[in-house]
């Protein structure tokens, strides 16, 4: 399993990709960090045109249950792979 330290070198890793990633790529990345970082999603899904919001909430809302270490080295071992 992906430890803290290497966890937030992938994120500022992340940062450095050689292009933007796509949309659903940004959104995997995200939920992974999210799930990593804080564990399973609380509060209400977004509601309104806020489409983004929404986006976000449910790509990290799908991974609810997964624990924050797998979340961790999946977000390493994704991130890796962009470059």
């Amino acid at each position: 399993m992906a430890s803290p330290e290497e966890f937030e070198a992938a994120a500022a890793r992340s940062k450095e990709l050689p292009a933007k990633p796509d949309n659903t790529t940004l959104l995997k990345m995200y939920a992974l960090y999210k799930q990593g970082s804080e564990g399973d999603i609380s509060g209400d899904r977004p509601g309104g045109f806020d489409f983004k919001a929404i986006a976000k909430y449910d790509a990290w809302a799908g991974l609810r249950g997964k624990s924050q270490e797998e979340a961790r080295q999946e977000y390493v071992d994704f991130v890796n792979s962009l470059f």
